[in-house]
């Protein structure tokens, strides 16, 4: 696998702060991404641990500073693994402006189970869709946005 980049984000729901846990790959793709009421080892553990499960074990886990990781990181035994610098996790730290875009439009969350749902389906589908618009060409672009969709439709149909 892949660096991973760990990363948590504040969402308000009616007025409470809670925490929206991500694990994104070295090329922005959101690959976990879990809420909780808390900000501790537990949550990150279980961050951690998900994203291990489903993808192996990385070579080298990029966080923030939050302390959390680093005692999560040491019960997995991966410790040494752990990179924290000051740039590192902008990959990351910028999957969150789709989300924060699209959460801006729906006017926020009610509940805890709904922002979880969205932020499910929002990963997948951006994920799908997002495409480095940079790097091709426009007719390649939009080739590879015709192909994005007409698979989506095909999985949409089953």
């Amino acid at each position: 696998m892949k660096v991973p980049r760990a990363t948590r984000l504040f969402v308000k729901i009616n007025g409470e702060r809670h925490y929206l846990w991500r694990a994104v790959d070295h090329e922005g793709e959101v690959l976990e991404s879990f809420v909780t009421k808390t900000r501790d080892k537990k949550a990150a553990l279980k961050l951690l641990k998900k994203s291990m499960k489903r993808y192996g074990r990385p070579h080298i886990f990029v966080t923030d500073k939050l302390r959390s990781y680093g005692a999560a990181l040491r019960e997995v035994g991966a410790a040494d693994r752990q990179e924290t610098g000051r740039w590192q996790n902008n990959r990351a730290e910028n999957s969150h402006l789709p989300f924060r875009r699209r959460e801006r439009a729906m006017q926020r969350f009610r509940r805890m189970r709904s922002l979880q749902k969205f932020v499910s389906v929002h990963a997948s589908v951006h994920n799908h869709f997002n495409q480095e618009r940079h790097l091709y060409s426009r007719q390649n672009f939009k080739l590879n946005r015709a192909a994005a969709l007409a698979e989506w439709r095909d999985l949409g149909a089953a």
